[in-house]
């Protein structure tokens, strides 16, 4: 069987090790902070006992699961094995090369070197390793555990034998891959972000409220969540990360991002993570409205 390390114990990187672990592989989960890589295995251990109470997984195979799991803080040790690294943190273009330019030195020429970036260009990561053709993109969605789609990015150099080899360790983990290229954004990302940054505009702009917007995406377009609330629950972070990289790559006005996602990230209001974002995340009470002050009118 395989050794998959993952690197990174956050949302992403926790889920990912989850989905790996559960489905037979052997998962190193590597995190330089132990507080990161404690709360990261604890909440592979309590959605594996969701799992439990919805009668999909039974207590052995949480055990199982939990028993392919093993932790590490120290990047050389958890990836120099490995046959699949897949790097998991936050959205950093400067932190991620650094990353890989590391794994390059650690890891066997032969290992396939994994990105989970949600916009940063594959082939400027390649540029930093040994085997540009051995680095692929591995778009996971939030919550890994539920969501089936894996966007699957070939940079400029990867090979075709890794981008099988990755479309069916993604079939292998029951996940849908769909196989994309290189762009900023790529396809998920290149959509989705335009949509929930026209809604932030259209609260920007006084056009409705937040649940208000959120309702007309929900019953009006059938989206499961709406585009605010689904901003917090990515990140407001993230969400400006992505739309600098597709402005910057992509050179249209359309991805540039609303003055008050700006706003509200730089006063720490993140979302979820945070305690606040479009809603109040601090209070178990109904989730409450943005503040008005932060709005165009």
């Amino acid at each position: 069987m395989q050794l998959i390390a993952v690197i990174g114990a956050g949302t992403m990187g926790n889920g990912i090790a989850h989905v790996f672990a559960q489905s037979g592989f052997e998962v190193n989960l590597v995190d330089l902070d132990p507080s990161v890589l404690e709360r990261g295995t604890l909440t592979i251990s309590k959605n594996l006992d969701r799992l439990i109470a919805k009668d999909k997984i039974t207590e052995e195979d949480k055990d199982q699961t939990l028993a392919r799991i093993h932790k590490f803080t120290a990047l050389e040790a958890a990836v120099v094995k490995a046959s699949i690294v897949v790097e998991a943190v936050s959205e950093s273009e400067h932190l991620k090369t650094r990353i890989f330019e590391s794994l390059s030195q650690y890891c066997d020429p032969e290992t396939i070197l994994a990105t989970n970036t949600s916009s940063i260009s594959i082939t400027k990561l390649a540029a930093s390793v040994r085997n540009p053709e051995r680095v692929i993109g591995m778009h996971f969605m939030n919550p890994v555990p539920l969501m089936k789609l894996v966007e699957v990015i070939r940079g400029y150099s990867t090979s075709d034998e890794v981008c099988a080899q990755i479309m069916q360790v993604a079939q292998q983990l029951g996940k849908v891959a769909v196989e994309v290229n290189d762009y900023p954004g790529f396809v998920a990302n290149r959509i989705l972000m335009p949509m929930i940054n026209e809604a932030i505009e259209s609260l920007f702009e006084g056009v409705a409220g937040v649940e208000e917007i959120d309702t007309v995406m929900k019953l009006g377009m059938a989206h499961p969540m709406g585009p605010l609330q689904l901003a917090d629950f990515i990140g407001l972070d993230v969400c400006l990360a992505i739309l600098r990289v597709m402005h910057e790559g992509l050179g249209k006005p359309k991805f540039a991002p609303c003055p008050l996602l700006v706003n509200m990230v730089t006063a720490g209001k993140l979302g979820v993570k945070s305690g606040e974002g479009f809603y109040d995340y601090r209070e178990s009470k109904k989730a409450e409205k943005v503040s008005a002050r932060f709005l165009k009118v």
